[in-house]
């Protein structure tokens, strides 16, 4: 973040509840620009309902939400319109659109917000496919003939689509191998670089955070608990976070990041 600048989102007294389950109370959060920040907690504390909440296809039910230092439920349709321009999306296992090709699930953004002519639009998604590192014959290929790891590359190339500023990911690891997952990793970290993205990554996956996050933000209690570097939450005092993040899998992973935290 550049000296000087507010945080890119901000999100203050969020509240969200599901009938009596409160699943937020009072939350917030700075994200800055420029980082990969992973948002991690248990079962149940609403790490993609936050995720919902700011890009606006949930409605919180008290608190502010600003990105880009506007209000994202305190807006008009249009200015909306314009801020869904800024970001991408990319939801568990790319949740592309089953009777669309690849190259036409990454147009999809293109033909909804901008106008182009076909031909255009056409060789700009292609691009896209390939920075995500699949190839040219994927392009024709519809959801259902692509591996898992192939699809969430589409459904990364859709949620870049609009050359965005920042990309929020929701398990973008989920379901791969070891070796999927950490080129899955390495080709986020070259788009953070890359495209100059904010990357906000919902993820339990603790190779990732190791590996390609600046910072963490724990959701517990009902609010973002702590915040901080990898090598910061192994100060936190809390029993979740201390199982979470010095427990046998957080040391393997940190031994298999070389013992350095992001």
């Amino acid at each position: 973040m550049t000296a000087g600048a507010g945080p890119i989102i901000r999100v203050r007294g969020l509240a969200k509840s599901f009938g009596n389950h409160a699943v937020h109370e009072g939350l917030d959060l700075d994200v800055r620009r420029g980082e990969i920040i992973g948002i991690v907690g248990g079962s149940g504390t609403g790490k993609s309902v936050l995720l919902q909440q700011i890009v606006g296809l949930v409605k919180p039910d008290a608190g502010r939400i600003e990105v880009f230092d506007q209000s994202v439920r305190d807006t008009s349709q249009a200015d909306y319109r314009a801020l869904r321009r800024r970001w991408g999306v990319m939801f568990q296992d790319g949740a592309l659109f089953s009777s669309l090709t690849v190259r036409e699930n990454v147009e999809a953004p293109m033909r909804e917000q901008l106008n182009l002519p076909d031909g255009l639009r056409e060789t700009l998604a292609g691009i896209k496919v390939r920075m995500v590192g699949l190839s040219d014959s994927a392009q024709d290929k519809h959801p259902s003939d692509l591996s898992g790891g192939m699809r969430k590359r589409a459904g990364l190339a859709r949620a870049i689509a609009l050359d965005p500023e920042i990309v929020f990911l929701d398990e973008p690891t989920a379901g791969l191998d070891p070796i999927g997952a950490a080129a899955f990793d390495t080709l986020i970290g070259r788009l953070r670089t890359a495209l100059g993205l904010t990357v906000f990554m919902v993820t339990h996956d603790l190779d990732s955070l190791h590996a390609i996050c600046d910072r963490v933000a724990v959701l517990a209690e009902k609010k973002v608990l702590t915040v901080g570097t990898m090598a910061e939450m192994m100060d936190v005092d809390h029993p979740w976070v201390r199982e979470y993040f010095d427990g046998p899998r957080a040391r393997a992973a940190q031994a298999g990041a070389g013992g350095q935290g992001a």
